[in-house]
């Protein structure tokens, strides 16, 4: 990571990708677990609500101007991370390892300040307006996948 000062943005950035990834150190052991993955808990909707609050991160990237491979990396991130967290149990294991808050901060602190012209910063905020787009596709997507996996796994019990 190159050592630059933190303006504002970044440090506010950093707080919700530290409240959705490690926020909560887990007694005993040195893991911590965050709010993405308490979310992830929730049937039908847990993923969802995780997946748009990382989304808020992406976009904020392209906002600084973020190239655009690495906005795809970080929305690469966020999907894998919702897909699997969609799996009961193995999906919330998974989340808790994975953080795709934390590696998403990484690739960005490396990024901002990154030479590009103004013209690759408008059209790279088009670009990540339509990834947040399928961001929120995605979101709507795993939502339905959670419902009927719910619905699947009360129908065993019954």
């Amino acid at each position: 990571m190159v050592d630059r000062p933190a303006t504002p943005s970044i440090k506010r950035l950093r707080q919700l990708s530290q409240l959705l990834d490690n926020a909560i150190p887990i007694p005993g052991t040195k893991y911590r677990i965050g709010l993405d993955s308490i979310l992830g808990l929730l049937p039908g909707g847990g993923d969802t609500m995780g997946l748009l609050l990382s989304a808020y991160i992406v976009w904020q990237a392209a906002q600084m101007g973020v190239p655009r491979e690495t906005i795809v990396r970080m929305v690469s991130n966020i999907l894998i991370d919702s897909a699997v967290g969609t799996i009961p149990v193995l999906g919330d294991l998974f989340d808790v390892a994975w953080k795709a808050n934390a590696k998403n901060m990484e690739l960005l602190e490396t990024q901002v300040g990154a030479p590009e012209t103004a013209d690759d910063r408008t059209s790279s905020k088009w670009f990540a307006a339509a990834l947040i787009a399928l961001l929120i596709l995605a979101a709507i997507g795993l939502g339905v996948v959670t419902i009927l996996i719910f619905r699947g796994l009360l129908s065993l019990i019954q």
